[in-house]
């Protein structure tokens, strides 16, 4: 009785003193938990036996000296004590719960603060799964008094050891709670400070432009090819020329990166080798030399138009593709492969144009095939919707030319090594400029 006197009495003092210390950890995270295992000793004149208790805390600081904790423990299993004097006894063993608030006094009165210690004043209540008094009742309600430490690893973790005294409202009983658990304060991780050394301009995605440079031409400052194109937006603003915001600079077919590192071709040039045949044509559908103008196919581009959301050809293109037929007459061996093509507008769907430029070069196809009387078996149509453009589509006249049928003829291998001698053809048209 007189030590627990005495240990309110010390914690009571407590609660009128306080201490500087550094308050920015509790206003960027005051709250914390803490698990404990540990021991309740009773009495030895109550119905059951000291046993082990588990102990979670939920907490929250108010600056450096002021907490305040709700506390939930569970003694699973509590022995029955058993006297031969006729007192009052459980049949056998039980377990207890107790739920409680504790106000905790933090001194720190010196500036390391890896050892806390705390002094904690508090109320309970403990329901038993028995009745533990001879007159009834499983619930008890109690006072207390304590010490504890923790020992802070950093601001996140500490080691946390704890003491209590206990006074029952029954019969006046003084009881021990024991129990040493971790703590983990949440928020308190201080962030990394990063900062910038030196007095150069930042260059966040080391790619040799400056993050002003990229900002001013729209590029992504921690991307450093931001259009995907495998030229850093430095080599393509530096040393090629080329658009870094778009892969495919000169619209051939093949990403500027392709060009500079796999074919050698000119990125900013559509046709490097000036054949006729643009670059991407050459390397993707017709395995012809980009670099080499003697395998070009003969290209013809008609920009041929149909009535709105028809592929209907008009006659008045017959005399164009008239002379398609007749260099097709003139080399029976040769093939054509037809591509239709479609500009691209703000609302335009993908499906519908794919389908549309596909119908537009059937369409030029039947005409070869059933006025021309060319073998089908010559020919192939293929539509590419508005996926392969030769000119961005950012005004009428460049949409204009990327609605067009192009008509690649592969002429017998006979043909091509033979001289020309048909001067009455018309020849390819001049490639288009970069």
């Amino acid at each position: 009785m007189l030590y627990c006197r005495r240990l309110l009495s010390l914690a009571l003092c407590a609660l009128v003193w306080t201490a500087r210390a550094d308050e920015d950890l509790f206003t960027r995270a005051p709250w914390y938990g803490s698990a404990g295992l540990g021991a309740m000793f009773f009495e030895g004149d109550e119905p059951v036996k000291s046993g082990p208790i588990l102990s979670l805390r939920i907490g929250r600081s108010f600056g450096p000296n002021w907490a305040l904790e709700g506390e939930f423990g569970l003694a699973p299993r509590l022995e029955g004590r058993s006297y031969s004097d006729g007192r009052h006894q459980l049949d056998g063993d039980t377990w207890m719960l107790r739920l409680g608030a504790d106000l905790l006094f933090h001194p720190r009165n010196t500036r390391d603060l890896r050892w806390d210690p705390y002094l904690a004043i508090g109320a309970a209540a403990h329901f038993f799964g028995d009745d533990l008094y001879a007159d009834g009742g499983a619930t008890d309600f109690n006072v207390s008094a304590g010490v504890g430490l923790f020992y802070h690893f950093n601001d996140e973790w500490a080691l946390r050891a704890d003491a209590r005294q206990l006074v029952t409202a029954r019969n006046t009983e003084f009881n021990t709670i024991l129990s040493l658990g971790l703590a983990w304060r949440w928020g308190a991780r201080v962030p990394p400070d990063l900062r910038l050394a030196g007095t150069g301009d930042l260059d966040s995605d080391g790619d040799g432009l400056t993050d002003a440079e990229e900002r001013r031409i729209g590029t992504d400052p921690f991307n450093p090819d931001t259009d995907g194109d495998g030229l850093t937006d430095w080599e393509e603003v530096r040393v090629y020329g080329t658009d870094p915001l778009n892969p495919d600079s000169d619209y051939d077919g093949l990403t500027d990166g392709a060009e500079v590192h796999v074919y050698k071709t000119d990125p900013l040039n559509p046709d490097t080798d000036r054949g006729g045949v643009a670059d991407g044509h050459e390397v993707i559908e017709d395995n012809t030399n980009p670099l080499d103008p003697k395998d070009d196919l003969q290209l013809f581009r008609l920009n041929i138009e149909f009535d709105y959301d028809k592929a209907i050809l008009r006659p008045i293109y017959h005399g164009d593709l008239d002379v398609i037929v007749k260099v097709l007459q003139r080399d029976p061996g040769a093939t054509a492969r037809i591509e239709g093509h479609a500009d691209r507008r703000k609302r335009s769907d993908r499906a519908y144009n794919q389908r549309l430029s596909e119908r537009r070069a059937q369409a030029v196809l039947n005409y070869i095939a059933d006025v021309g009387g060319i073998d089908r078996a010559r020919l192939k149509a293929v539509g590419y919707g508005f996926d392969r453009p030769v000119a961005p589509n950012d005004t009428e006249a460049n949409m204009q030319k990327n609605r067009r049928t192009e008509i690649y003829i592969r002429k017998s291998a006979e043909a091509a090594d033979a001289p020309a001698t048909n001067a009455d053809l018309p020849a390819p048209p001049a490639p288009p400029a970069p």
